[in-house]
C-alpha cells in the first residue's frame, strides 16, 4: 500500500483538523456577512428579493463556471502536466476557460432577456409586482457575477494543480468581503428609492448586488499574482475558441454527472424560493439565514471529514482493498455522527438564544430572530443526514461511480417537493413569521437527506457488502445515549435559567453545560472518538 496515496489514522485526523479549522474560518466570516446583512435590512420584502434574485446567477455558476466544471477540469489538466507537456496543457486551459465564458456569458444574455417571466413564473410568483421587479433588476445585475467567475474558478483550479492553495482560499473568502462592503458601503451611497420596498433606511438593496459583484471581481484580482508567478512563454492563457483542443472533450464527458448532480441541489433551493414567495414576508429570509446558519455547522462536522478521508477511500478501492476501504468509511461515517447527533440537540434548544447574539440589532427584530430559529430548529433534525451524505457520496466516486449519488439525489429532490408542499399545509401558522410554514420546507429537506443517507447506504452495502454495520451501530447507539444525558442537562438549564439570564450568558452557559455532559458521558460509554479528539488536541498543546 502506497503511503502517499493512503494516509494512516493520524494523518487523516490531521488532515481533517486542518480541513476543519478552514471551514470554520470562512464559516466565520459566512457568519459575520450575514450578521451585517440582515442587521442592515431585516427579514423583510428587500432581503427576500435579494435572496430571490441570487438562486439564478449562483445556478449558472455552479453548472458552467463552478464546482462541476472545475471537478472535472482539474485532474484533466494534472495529467496533461505530469507528463510534461506544458504547452497542451495550457492549449486545454485556455480553450476551457474561453468555452465556458463563452457559455457563461451567453446564459448570462438570455437570462437577462428573460428574467421577468423567471422571476414572476419560477422564482417568486407569489410576491407582489413591485418584489417581482426589483428582484427582476437584482438578477440582471448580478448575471455579470457568473462570466468573471468562469474566469476565476478555473484559474483556481490551476493554481491549486501548481501547489498553491493560499491565493485560492483567500479567493474564497471575497464572497463574503464584497457583500459586507456592499452592505456597510455601497448600499448607502447608492442614491436611496423613497417609498420603494428595495429602500430600508439609509440601505438600498442594489448595493448588495453590485456588492456580489465586487465579490467575483475580487474573487479574480486577488489569484492574478499566482498566475503571473507560474506564466511562462508556454505557461498563458489566450483567447482560443476551439472545443476539438485535445482534453476538453474529455473535461465535457466528466462534467455530465457532476452537473446534474449540483444542478438538483441548486433546482431545491429555487423550489423553496417558490413555496417561501407565497408566505408572510421575510419567509424568504429567514429560511436562507438559518439554511446559512446550519450549512456552516455542517462543514465543520461533514465536509472536513469528507475532504479529508477522499484521498484514502479512492486509493484503496483503486488498490481493490475492500477491507481497508469498509474500515476507513466506518471510521468517518461513526466520527461524523459522533458530532452530527449532539448538534442537533444544541442547535433546537439554543439556535435561538445565538441567533439573537449575532444578529439582534437595528432592522433585525425579535421576530425575525424567532423566525429564523423556528426554521433552523427543523434544519437540524437533518444535520445528520447532510453530514453523512458528505461521507457517502464520496465512498462512491472513490469506487469511480457518479451516477448512484445523482440518481438517487433527483429521487430525493422529487421527495422534497412532495413533502414540502404536503408539510406547510398544517406545519406553522400561514400568518406569521415567528412560526411560519418555512418550518414545513426546512423539515422536508431535513427528512429527505435523512433518507436519501440510508438510501446510499444500502445501495453501497449492496454493492460491496457489509459495510463493519456492527461497528458503525454500535457508535450511533453510543452517542445517543450521551446525547440523551446532554439533553437532560440541557433541558434542566433551561428550567432553571428560565429567561433570567442575558443571551450571551445563557447561550455560553448553555454550550459549556452541553459540551461537558455529552463528552463526559462519552468517555463513560467508552467511545473511541473521545479519546482520538482529545489526544488531538493533547498533542496539539505539546506542539
Amino acid at each position: 500500500m502506497s503511503r502517499s496515496a493512503v494516509l494512516s489514522n493520524r494523518q487523516i485526523l490531521r488532515a481533517t483538523l486542518i480541513a476543519l479549522l478552514g471551514f470554520l474560518a470562512s464559516g466565520v466570516l459566512g457568519i459575520v456577512r450575514t450578521s451585517l446583512i440582515s442587521s442592515t435590512f431585516g427579514a423583510g420584502a428587500a432581503l427576500d428579493a435579494f435572496y430571490a434574485a441570487q438562486r439564478i446567477p449562483e445556478l449558472i455558476f455552479t453548472l458552467v463556471a463552478g464546482g462541476a466544471l472545475g471537478s472535472s477540469f482539474i485532474p484533466v489538466f494534472a495529467r496533461y502536466l505530469r507528463h510534461d507537456d506544458d504547452g497542451q496543457a495550457w492549449r486545454l486551459a485556455s480553450a476551457t476557460v474561453t468555452l465556458s465564458s463563452i457559455g457563461a456569458a451567453a446564459l448570462s444574455v438570455i437570462t437577462v432577456l428573460i428574467a421577468p417571466f423567471i422571476v414572476s413564473t419560477i422564482l417568486i410568483p407569489g410576491q407582489s409586482e413591485a418584489v417581482q421587479a426589483i428582484t427582476v433588476d437584482l438578477m440582471r445585475i448580478m448575471m455579470l457575477t457568473p462570466f468573471i467567475f468562469s474566469i476565476s474558478g478555473l484559474m483556481m483550479g490551476m493554481l491549486q494543480t501548481f501547489g498553491n492553495f493560499v491565493l485560492p482560499s483567500l479567493a474564497i473568502s471575497m464572497n463574503s468581503i464584497g457583500l459586507i462592503i456592499g452592505a456597510l458601503v455601497l448600499s448607502h451611497i447608492i442614491p436611496p428609492l423613497p417609498d420603494s420596498p428595495a429602500q430600508v433606511g439609509s440601505a438600498n438593496v442594489y448595493g448588495l448586488a453590485w456588492g456580489a459583484v465586487l465579490s467575483a471581481m475580487l474573487h479574480l484580482i486577488v489569484q492574478l499574482p499566482g498566475l503571473f508567478a507560474i506564466k511562462t512563454a508556454s505557461r498563458k492563457l489566450r483567447f482560443l475558441l476551439d472545443w476539438r483542443t485535445p482534453g476538453v472533450r474529455d473535461v465535457m464527458m466528466m462534467m455530465g454527472p457532476r452537473v446534474l448532480g449540483l444542478g438538483v441541489g441548486q433546482i431545491n433551493f429555487i423550489v423553496n424560493a417558490n413555496f417561501a414567495s407565497r408566505m408572510v414576508e421575510g419567509s424568504q429570509t429567514v429560511m436562507t439565514v438559518a439554511w446559512t446558519l446550519m450549512f456552516t455547522l455542517l462543514g465543520i462536522i461533514g465536509q472536513s471529514t469528507g475532504t479529508a478521508i477522499f484521498p484514502s477511500l479512492s486509493a484503496y478501492a483503486a488498490e481493490n482493498n475492500m477491507e481497508g476501504y469498509k474500515d476507513r468509511l466506518a471510521r468517518a461515517l461513526r466520527a461524523v455522527l459522533f458530532l452530527s447527533l449532539p448538534a442537533t440537540v444544541g442547535v433546537i434548544l439554543f439556535g435561538g438564544p445565538f441567533i439573537r447574539i449575532l444578529f439582534l440589532r437595528d432592522n433585525w427584530t425579535t421576530e425575525h430572530t424567532l423566525g429564523t430559529a423556528w426554521a433552523l430548529m427543523f434544519f437540524g433534525i437533518g444535520i445528520a443526514g447532510h453530514a453523512s451524505l458528505e461521507v457517502l457520496s464520496r465512498a462512491f466516486y472513490a469506487l469511480g461511480d457518479t451516477r448512484t449519488p445523482v440518481t438517487v439525489g433527483i429521487v430525493s429532490l422529487g421527495s422534497n417537493i412532495l413533502l414540502s408542499i404536503i408539510f406547510i399545509q398544517f406545519i406553522g401558522d400561514p400568518g406569521s413569521l415567528a412560526q411560519g410554514p418555512v418550518a414545513g420546507l426546512a423539515l422536508a429537506n431535513s427528512l429527505t437527506t435523512l433518507l436519501e443517507a440510508v438510501g446510499l447506504w444500502w445501495l453501497l452495502r449492496r454493492r460491496i457488502g457489509d459495510l463493519n454495520d456492527r461497528f458503525v451501530l454500535d457508535g450511533i447507539l453510543r452517542t445517543l445515549a450521551a446525547s440523551g444525558v446532554m439533553l437532560v442537562a440541557l433541558v434542566v438549564f433551561v428550567i432553571i435559567a428560565g429567561e433570567r439570564l442575558e443571551p450571551v450568558v445563557y447561550g455560553l452557559g448553555g454550550s459549556l453545560i452541553g459540551i461537558v455532559a455529552f463528552f463526559g458521558s462519552s468517555v463513560l460509554l467508552k467511545m473511541q472518538e473521545t479519546y482520538t479528539v482529545f489526544n488531538a488536541i493533547s498533542r496539539r498543546l505539546k506542539r
